[in-house]
């Protein structure tokens, strides 16, 4: 289920990339960008308030950052439940 929320994003945010190039249909476009400002914004409230599992990613701080901005909590919510996991042990 997460791979397909992941997916879903991704294609928003292509979408919405694409429609400064290229006109969509039915003034998709617009809307498109709108839910992407709105779903990068609250990615980075995430970001901010969600730092101490953003940063329990095993590689680079910096793609845990840019994991976060794209998929938000179905990138830091699993790394948070491990480490809860491995402290209840």
């Amino acid at each position: 289920m997460n791979s397909v929320i992941k997916a879903i994003l991704i294609a928003t945010y292509a979408l919405a990339i694409s429609s400064l190039f290229v006109a969509l249909p039915f003034g998709a476009g617009t809307v498109l960008r709108n839910i992407s400002l709105v779903l990068l914004l609250i990615h980075v409230l995430e970001l901010i308030f969600a730092f101490k599992h953003v940063r329990l990613y095993r590689g680079p701080l910096a793609l845990s950052v840019l994991l976060t901005l794209l998929y938000g909590l179905f990138h830091w919510k699993p790394l948070a439940d491990a480490q809860a996991r491995q402290s209840a042990v």
